[in-house]
């Protein structure tokens, strides 16, 4: 019988991101799914408190760090990857369609610095790759729609989902960024929705559903065939990029935007430093017409 994972959560209020320590307790071998660096856009200074606790979670449980596994490139929150590499040895690994984001966001910020062909990453991953964690495989789903690169983890009977789909009670996530598509995004999560209902789909983020006292994030395959308000079962594809467009339509850009992808797309590195050895965000300005 295979075993399962251990599975830690750790939900960062700031960016309503949840962060996942899985472990295979037949080995001692883990991954951290999703890290957050702290970040205080105001003042542009940066600390590693929440991925420190993660790693004192995994020394609590006396287990070693094997992958830092980010579902993609986020735009709302900055990776604590490198730190996380930094103390544990582990690599840094990502849906090899980073290539993609790095080429349309490298361009959005004259990033020269950015490769474009996913060299910042230790390991690209292939829809379909196996990676071992101990006695346990980490098994890689390609899911596009919300970006180009997005991928989920799948380990035994748990799914790591990234931004593709929330709780049920909030939906699916937007499609309108460079990239993005909602029809692939609709047949992303059509395919994640057939495996066996009883697999557990664990979110990168909640952002607490009107009528919902608590955050959440974990569910089943079952639950959001069943409830999902976007994409429940008998929402076709034409009805739910139709919802999804007129919804996006709405939406404010995210607060971290900026910094977080022009990091992210660089593994969570910093942009080189200037001769006055600072690292400097960019925000791209454009004078209205």
């Amino acid at each position: 019988m295979t075993s399962q994972p251990v599975i830690d959560a750790f939900f960062d209020p700031a960016t309503f991101t949840i962060t996942y320590l899985v472990s295979d307790p037949a080995s001692g071998r883990a991954a951290i799914v999703d890290p957050v660096l702290d970040y205080d856009h105001r003042s542009g200074k940066a600390t590693t408190a929440s991925a420190d606790g993660v790693l004192a979670k995994a020394a609590d449980r006396g287990v070693q760090v094997d992958w830092i596994l980010e579902t993609h490139a986020h735009a709302d929150h900055l990776t604590a990857a490198p730190h996380l590499k930094v103390k544990t040895g582990a690599s840094v690994a990502i849906g090899e369609h980073i290539r993609e984001v790095q080429k349309i966001f490298g361009k959005v910020f004259n990033a020269t610095d950015v490769s474009g062909d996913g060299r910042e990453f230790d390991r690209l991953l292939r829809d379909g790759e196996r990676l071992a964690l101990g006695t346990l495989e980490i098994e890689v789903m390609h899911l596009p729609g919300h970006t180009p690169a997005d991928v989920a983890y799948r380990i035994a009977d748990a799914v790591f989902v990234g931004d593709t789909i929330f709780m049920p009670d909030y939906g699916t996530a937007r499609a309108d960024f460079p990239g993005g598509d909602a029809a692939q995004l609709y047949r992303s999560i059509r395919r994640l929705l057939a495996l066996p209902p009883a697999t557990r789909l664990f979110m990168c983020h909640d952002y607490k559903a009107p009528g919902r006292d608590s955050y959440a994030w974990q569910t089943t395959v079952a639950e959001q065939r069943a409830r999902n308000v976007h994409v429940h079962d008998g929402v076709d594809e034409a009805a739910f990029v139709a919802m999804r467009q007129k919804r996006d339509a709405t939406l404010a850009a995210p607060v971290l935007l900026l910094p977080s992808v022009q990091v992210n797309i660089r593994a969570g590195h910093l942009p080189p430093a200037d001769a006055n050895g600072v690292s400097y965000l960019r925000i791209p300005v454009r004078l209205a017409a």
